[in-house]
């Protein structure tokens, strides 16, 4: 993979990868998708672990920036408009009516759909569009990418819910071999 630099929807300049890390690059659906926020959730709980483990996490919606960021304001991490889904083409990244109709995900899309209604409710979240840009069919995707562009390792969802748990990431981060630092008292 190419360096190159995405813009936040903060309007923030990110290297992916990250020089020096470990880049976490995730592929989610649409601004405000319930089952994003569910495992989202799971990623801002644990990003402590996620940076100490030096990977940086940067995560790709399918959403113009203006309907991503009212739902994104209190995340601790890199999130990328890509409406023209072209990191999506770039990484092959796909979309498929099994997305939601996958018996596997079912038990997840009911989890988030309770718990965005409690979250809604409580007005730490906000209503997803009901016809969002690029549609609802989007597949999940995670690449773990060297800090020389090598993709180390990959998922490709095959259900909305289909992704690396945050202890699935953690434990590739470790078996990652590290190119160690220079000792600046060994000149």
């Amino acid at each position: 993979m190419n360096e190159r630099s995405v813009t936040t929807v903060s309007g923030d300049q990110v290297a992916v990868p990250a020089p020096g890390r470990l880049t976490h690059l995730q592929f989610r659906r649409f601004a405000g998708c319930p089952v994003c926020n569910l495992h989202l959730r799971s990623v801002v709980r644990r990003h402590g672990e996620i940076e100490a483990a030096g990977v940086r996490e940067v995560v790709v919606f399918h959403s113009p920036a203006d309907e991503l960021l009212p739902h994104t304001t209190d995340l601790p991490f890199a999130v990328v408009a890509d409406p023209g889904k072209r990191l999506y083409a770039e990484f092959g990244v796909d979309r498929s009516p099994r997305a939601l109709l996958d018996p596997r995900a079912w038990g997840a899309i009911v989890r988030a759909v309770l718990s965005g209604v409690r979250e809604v409710a409580r007005g730490r979240e906000h209503l997803p569009s009901t016809s969002p840009h690029g549609g609802r069919l989007g597949l999940p995707a995670d690449l773990l990418i060297a800090s020389d562009g090598r993709v180390l390792a990959a998922k490709y969802g095959e259900h909305v819910y289909d992704q690396w748990s945050v202890d699935e990431l953690l434990e590739l981060a470790a078996r990652t071999p590290r190119t160690p630092r220079a000792n600046p008292s060994a000149r």
